[in-house]
């Protein structure tokens, strides 16, 4: 499918061929000429090559010198500002100011400096939080170049003229953004498209760009102690993403990748590519009628609940991050449509990113960390999720964390403003040496957008609340042992087992869209039953013991109470110790148990016969048996101490002074130690 070039085959060959599912693509030789510095890699992905870019350039100093110094005046103007700002003490007065003026110079700089800014505002441990509210209203529009340029680069990149291919093609483009400009457009077979051309000379310019970016975060990675992140590395993951953006043939890879994987979401729809319309700096996909999400009253007046959208693209957010890992980075209201039949329709794929397996389960169990408030394993979880380097000293760290989200935290994790903790998150990344992943700070601007556009539609919306059903039912149904450890770690605490905690999360879990019932109760007895889960048989059957044991004395001591009543003895009015020091029994437990099943009941797809086989299956597993033994063993055990003890205590008071309710006053208050 991929053919390599070489810079020999570039000289040499008049054209090159290259097949992406199974259609030819043509690179004609004046096309290629665009290659440059990146002509040593495969032109259907065009991907990020430092050492390439660092030889083309070095041959071509006067190019670097020229675009230097028009970098360099502007900057050199901010840093002077802001020391002056230091010197006289306004520099808290002035930031806005001074970050307003960065966003200006950085827009006027180019498509480079402009993705550089957007990156910026997802990177709390570079940039103050000042600087990261005003780096977000960073825009990428631009004003159109020339149809005469986008034709030809239609013509180059298919083999034939804009008429040839479509029936029409809109007079002007729509929308012209850093990297290119949108026509509508239609095919000879009827179908509306959007045809999507690459600005001119785009290449050159963001590798020089880049060159120019990576040369300078050398030098001061060399030079500058007081920087603490790998600004080298920061430069190549960004210049790695904006070259992903360049090539359209890797976007209509990624929009057929997301349409594998979500499309099938009854509310969700990806617009379909037309490959054979589709070259490294044309890209024709189908067009979508539909209304930006910000657009409240269009969408109302269509019949559309929004606020049930915005949901949708949180359950949809949370399947890319949590479940396969592939996700949408530039979620902005212009990618996220409103269709008139109620769907929520995903635009623009040329900015993805993806979470490893261990950092999709980091996450989740960072949040059961948080539901606890276990700040030293938050803390160590950011050293797993490369946050943290290991030799960190985590004792500043631990406080800090527990101060920002005990401050943050309400009722509960759902009732959480996701924009207000993660601004504090972002000083206190600041702050302390973190160093934010490329993966998570897309995750942030990702969710923080959701929260965004729903704040506009709802001001109470919060996206905790409708992401933790999803987290519930994963924590759940999800087999991976750490998913398992975290729900043990969530469900048991010292040995005991937290009833309200289970309560919660099957509470929540039933929310979740496609939560399944049968799965749930299969695999929690699967589970049950199974190496990983004997410590919860061992707290089970602790706590049947002892409700047994609790429910024969209260009978015990009803039957004989009514008994001396009967005959015409005193009561008994004297409470059974039970341990818990209340001098009654506990139900608790029952109760929670009778929360539950009433959970379950009212869970969709409950079905009480479904639950025979099951019970059968339980009933005749060898683990129940030895489960069983377990229990009668326990009451054997306790009911011998107790009558030990009665024995031990009749022959040691029998002589005793009673006490005005007619039982000896003297009664030990504990075991003997031996029976203990």
């Amino acid at each position: 499918m991929t053919q390599t070039i070489t810079p020999k085959e570039i000289d040499n060959d008049k054209t090159t061929i290259i097949n992406v599912h199974g259609e030819p693509i043509v690179i004609p030789e004046k096309h290629q000429q665009d290659l440059g510095p990146v002509s040593d890699v495969s032109p259907d992905t065009w991907r990020y090559n430092p050492e390439t870019i660092t030889k083309y350039y070095q041959k071509r100093p006067f190019q670097v010198l020229a675009r230097l110094f028009n970098i360099l005046f502007p900057f050199i103007d901010i840093l002077f500002n802001n020391w002056w700002d230091s010197f006289w003490g306004n520099s808290t007065k002035n930031e806005t100011k001074r970050a307003i003026k960065l966003r200006k110079v950085l827009t006027k700089l180019g498509p480079a400096y402009i993705k550089i800014g957007q990156a910026l505002s997802t990177r709390p441990d570079l940039v103050s939080p000042a600087y990261l509210e005003e780096l977000t209203q960073l825009q990428d529009q631009l004003p159109p170049f020339s149809n005469d340029i986008a034709y030809q680069f239609i013509e180059e990149e298919l083999g034939a003229t804009p008429d040839e291919i479509y029936a029409e093609i809109s007079p002007q483009p729509i929308a012209a953004a850093s990297l290119g400009q949108v026509y509508r457009g239609r095919l000879k077979t009827g179908e509306e498209v959007a045809i999507k051309v690459q600005r001119p000379d785009l290449v050159r310019r963001i590798t020089l760009d880049v060159y120019i970016m990576r040369t300078l975060s050398t030098w001061v990675k060399n030079n500058v102690k007081r920087i603490r992140s790998d600004l080298v590395a920061i430069t190549d993951e960004l210049a790695e993403r904006i070259f992903e953006e360049m090539n359209y043939l890797q976007e209509g890879e990624n929009a057929t990748k997301f349409d594998d994987l979500y499309g099938h979401l009854p509310e969700i729809y990806v617009p379909k590519i037309y490959w054979e319309y589709t070259g490294r700096r044309v890209l024709t996909m189908e067009w979508i009628n539909g209304t930006k999400l910000t657009n409240i009253k269009e969408i109302q007046a269509q019949g559309i609940d929004a606020t049930h959208l915005v949901e949708v693209g949180v359950q949809c957010s949370l399947r890319q991050l949590l479940e396969h890992g592939f996700f949408h980075a530039d979620p902005h209201p212009g990618n996220l449509l409103a269709m008139p039949d109620g769907r929520l329709a995903y635009l623009d794929f040329g900015m993805m990113s993806t979470i490893l397996p261990y950092q999709r389960y980091g996450l989740i169990e960072a949040v059961v960390h948080l539901v606890n408030r276990d700040f030293e394993s938050l803390a160590q979880d950011y050293v797993k999720l490369d946050f943290l380097t290991p030799e960190t000293d985590l004792t500043p760290i631990i406080p800090a964390l527990s101060n920002v989200f005990n401050n943050a935290l309400g009722a509960s994790v759902a009732e959480l403003n996701f924009k207000k903790i993660t601004d504090e998150m972002s000083a206190m990344m600041y702050e302390f040496p973190f160093r934010v992943p490329a993966y998570y700070a897309l995750i942030i601007r990702s969710m923080v957008t959701l929260e965004g556009i729903a704040i506009n539609i709802d001001p109470n919306f919060k996206v905790l609340s409708k992401a933790y059903p999803y987290v519930a039912k994963r924590l759940l149904t999800d087999q991976s042992q750490e998913l398992r450890n975290s729900l043990k770690d969530l469900l048991f605490k010292d040995g005991s087992f937290r009833w309200n905690r289970l309560e919660n999360l099957l509470n929540n879990a039933k929310d979740s869209p496609d939560y399944d019932f049968d799965k749930v109760v299969n695999q929690g007895v699967d589970f049950l039953f199974s190496d990983r889960g004997s410590f919860i048989r061992e707290t089970l059957a602790d706590e049947i013991i002892n409700f047994l044991d609790n429910f024969g004395q209260e009978t015990w001591f009803n039957i004989s109470s009514t008994f001396r009543k009967t005959i015409g003895l005193k009561p008994l009015n004297y409470p059974l110790n039970n341990g818990n020091g209340k001098g009654s029994i506990d139900n608790n437990s029952m109760v929670h148990i009778t929360n539950v099943l009433q959970i379950l009941q009212e869970t969709e797809g409950y079905d009480p016969l479904k639950l025979i086989p099951i019970i059968t299956n339980i009933i005749q597993n060898s683990e129940t048996q030895k489960l069983g033994q377990k229990i009668a063993g326990g009451l054997a055990q306790k009911a011998t101490a107790r009558l030990i003890r009665n024995i031990l205590l009749d022959s040691n008071n029998t002589n005793n002074r009673n006490d005005r309710n007619g039982f000896p006053s003297n009664l030990p208050l504990s075991l003997p130690s031996a029976l203990k």
